[in-house]
């Protein structure tokens, strides 16, 4: 096991790797608002994240990544195009494996360029490639959008897109939210006897608690159309199915996904930028041929990749984490832009993991 003096000498040289090639080294706080990554993610980053509480600054989270506080930072005082680098500890809680590390370092290289994003997911791939080249890693690879434009495009209501679009990331919630979409709403359930009901407020005597009348009127207006919604159909249904499970090399996949896109139109344009990214990939003298690519990789990382998603693993010790991993989040510089956005994509090493395969090299 590596001590700490060690990785950041790892760290340090990784680092200077990604500002050899242009990047400039990006400082943020190890203490973080946790209001802005409750308000991205919801109560369930609490599970995953340390939380404090500060007299004067209000509640404050431990750094569980880099991405959103650089984001911020490019956000509120970067030129375009910009690129980053940094190195520094993240805290992750991790209540159900004790073996998994809570506190480890992360060395990082983000792109915003608005001018060719295919060619930015390429660079930042084949970057942290090169980095970690010497240890006959398997690569994985990708796209969230697919996904993401295949459920805005079901034929149902906006609010039941809403909800499966922020579930994305949840495979089992998503399904459970799928299969009760694709099923009429049983005529006994509670949705649906509100949906037959009268006016809930005659009658009714003074209000308590912390939600006014307008507030429980918009939720149950929301569960009558809910009620009253049409069954997403099964065929669309199979579709995602057929999606979720392409897992090719990127050509096979590619073709595989036009297939669908005849019954699914609506994933046609993240093909499109798929393909551009095939080629800018083939540019920088990456094996397309025999990249391995999965519909559904990189749906249990944090919520904000939203494209291109990548990895890089250790066949020969399995039971290690991603050594790297990265993807494209450009959502979330809308989020966080305050009415600005650029397309972003970056990606991750973790230097104990890369002194781990060293050793054993």
């Amino acid at each position: 096991m590596a001590d700490k003096a060690q990785i950041r000498a790892r760290a340090a040289a990784l680092r200077a790797g990604f500002e050899a090639a242009g990047a400039t080294v990006a400082e943020t706080s190890v203490l973080q608002p946790a209001e802005v990554l409750l308000d991205l993610y919801g109560e369930d980053i609490r599970g995953r994240a340390y939380v404090t509480s500060d007299a004067l600054l209000g509640e404050q989270m431990l750094r569980p990544d880099f991405t959103v506080p650089v984001v911020q930072m490019h956000m509120a005082h970067g030129a375009e195009p910009a690129r980053y680098t940094y190195s520094g500890e993240v805290f992750r809680r991790q209540e159900d494996d004790t073996s998994r590390a809570n506190e480890y370092t992360q060395v990082g290289y983000e792109v915003f360029d608005r001018e060719n994003p295919a060619a930015a997911d390429a660079e930042v791939f084949t970057l942290v490639r090169d980095a970690v080249a010497h240890l006959d890693l398997r690569a994985a690879t990708g796209d969230i959008g697919l996904l993401a434009a295949a459920v805005a495009g079901l034929d149902t209501t906006e609010r039941r897109k809403t909800a499966l679009a922020r579930h994305l990331w949840r495979p089992r919630r998503f399904r459970a939210l799928l299969e009760r979409f694709s099923k009429p709403t049983p005529a006994d359930s509670h949705r649906a006897r509100l949906a037959a009901a009268g006016d809930p407020f005659e009658g009714a005597g003074a209000m308590i608690g912390l939600r006014d009348q307008s507030e429980i009127e918009a939720r149950i207006a929301a569960f009558k159309e809910d009620a009253e919604a049409a069954p997403i159909s099964a065929s669309q249904v199979e579709l995602i199915d057929d999606l979720l499970n392409v897992r090719e090399t990127l050509p096979v996949a590619l073709n595989r996904l036009r297939d669908i896109a005849v019954d699914m139109p609506a994933i046609s344009g993240a093909i499109t930028r798929l393909e551009l990214r095939i080629r800018a990939l083939a540019d920088r003298g990456v094996d397309v041929e025999s990249l391995e690519f999965e519909a559904s990789y990189g749906r249990t990382s944090m919520e904000y990749y939203d494209g291109f998603v990548f990895g890089f693993y250790s066949d020969a010790q399995g039971d290690l984490p991603a050594v790297a991993s990265g993807g494209r989040y450009d959502a979330l510089t809308r989020v966080l832009g305050q009415g600005n956005e650029i397309p972003a994509v970056g990606g991750v090493i973790r230097p104990e993991v890369v002194l781990k395969l060293e050793g054993a090299a």
